[in-house]
């Protein structure tokens, strides 16, 4: 859970930077800057989406200035157009970094002098974010990336669900706007009583996740499998609500020829034969072989946010099975994959003999093609540097932009 209290004043911090170098005035139509917590070694969809936006911006939008403000180490300027803010590490926490202070976040913020900030949680970054925003008098939009009552109601009991859901909406209502990645994710904020929200779907990277970079024979040879492998693949954190055992049963109950393929999810977990565990690949290009080298992609979240990962395979030219609830539900359909009635065992197993009973081959174009006509990031982007000019053009600060073509 979060506080949406008040934090009490502490020192303002240093940056481990000469300050002219964090002061030095820009021609760019307006200084943008992505702050959030869930930005780590080996995070997820966050770190892609705001990799991906940092990319698109230098070459689609250079005159828009970019600065990401993130957990590390010290505070400092750790490269060019990236700030990290001191936060000590999460134990078991696979590299991400707690924050403790909003107002030495808060002191950051101020000093890089934003135009416009956008906030990826409503934790200390996220509070940071709005306490920064009301002070300079510049818009802030916050970026809805996990449902945390839902998981609050996983981790801790039922109980637990609407506290965090009324703590979630104060925190969400406070932002100048809400950015929500999917029509469930904008339905939730809703139901709660948070206004203001617009869905902007995420994209994916169709260079990088490409059938082309598959090597199917060199997988099986890796992972020792034999020839005629149904390989299913899943790439993700071993968290509790991607439900892994529920993959690994159905794949056990499936029986010969499947076989799963966890990437990072199955770390220090020890599984039979049909089961194989790579480690996190650091390396994007890695990632992206071993996901087109198998033969589809298998997804048992069905309370998820959005599910990049699934764009990705489906960029990879995989056909996905998957719930057909929550963000992943609405990617789904049977021209790209197969919706599973629920994610229990049985009907995980049920959805992948109805995928593999039909023309995979096909289906494998059909996914490729849905990822290059829908979800593109230049969609995505696009549409977030509209919504930018209109909220910076009802701020206070500066004068009215103009969205160059």
């Amino acid at each position: 859970m979060f506080d949406v209290s008040t934090p009490k004043p502490d020192p303002a911090p240093r940056l481990e930077a000469d300050e002219p170098a964090i002061r030095t005035g820009s021609t760019s139509a307006f200084h943008l800057i992505d702050t959030t917590m869930m930005y780590a070694p080996r995070s997820g969809g966050v770190k892609r989406y705001l990799t991906a936006k940092r990319a698109w911006l230098e070459t689609r939008r250079p005159d828009i200035r970019h600065t990401l403000v993130v957990p590390g180490a010290a505070t400092r300027a750790e490269a060019p157009g990236l700030y990290t803010v001191s936060a000590a590490k999460l134990p078991f926490g696979d590299g991400y970094r707690m924050p403790a202070s909003p107002t030495k976040w808060a002191a950051v913020l101020r000093l890089l002098d934003p135009d416009i900030i956008e906030a990826g949680d409503v934790f200390v970054p996220g509070h940071a974010a709005m306490d920064a925003g009301e002070t300079l008098g510049v818009p802030v939009v916050g970026v809805c990336h996990t449902d945390a009552p839902t998981l609050a109601a996983l981790h801790l009991g039922d109980w637990a669900e609407q506290p965090t859901l009324n703590l979630w909406a104060q925190a969400y209502q406070r932002f100048d706007h809400v950015v929500a990645p999917s029509r469930h994710t904008a339905n939730r904020l809703a139901e709660a009583g948070v206004d203001r929200v617009s869905v902007h779907p995420l994209g994916v990277d169709l260079d990088l996740f490409q059938p082309s970079r598959g090597n199917r024979e060199a997988l099986l040879k890796r992972l020792d499998f034999p020839a005629d492998s149904r390989l299913l693949v899943f790439a993700g954190r071993p968290a509790r609500e991607k439900n892994i055992d529920s993959m690994v049963a159905a794949v056990e109950m499936l029986g010969d020829p499947y076989r799963l393929v966890l990437i990072g999810a199955g770390k220090d977990a020890r599984y039979t034969s049909r089961v194989a565990c790579i480690d996190f690949e650091r390396q994007p290009e890695k990632l992206a072989g071993v996901i087109a080298s198998c033969d589809a992609f298998l997804h048992a979240n069905e309370n998820e946010i959005f599910g990049l990962v699934v764009l990705e395979a489906m960029a990879a030219g995989l056909p996905v099975i998957g719930p057909n609830k929550g963000g992943v539900g609405e990617l789904l359909d049977e021209g790209v994959g197969q919706l599973s009635a629920g994610v229990d065992p049985a009907s995980l197993a049920e959805a992948a003999e109805a995928l593999f009973a039909r023309d995979v081959d096909a289906l494998k174009l059909a996914a490729r093609r849905r990822a290059e006509t829908r979800h593109s990031w230049d969609h995505t982007f696009e549409g977030l540097t509209r919504l930018y000019v209109q909220l910076l053009g009802r701020s206070p600060r500066r004068a009215p932009l103009r969205l160059s073509a």
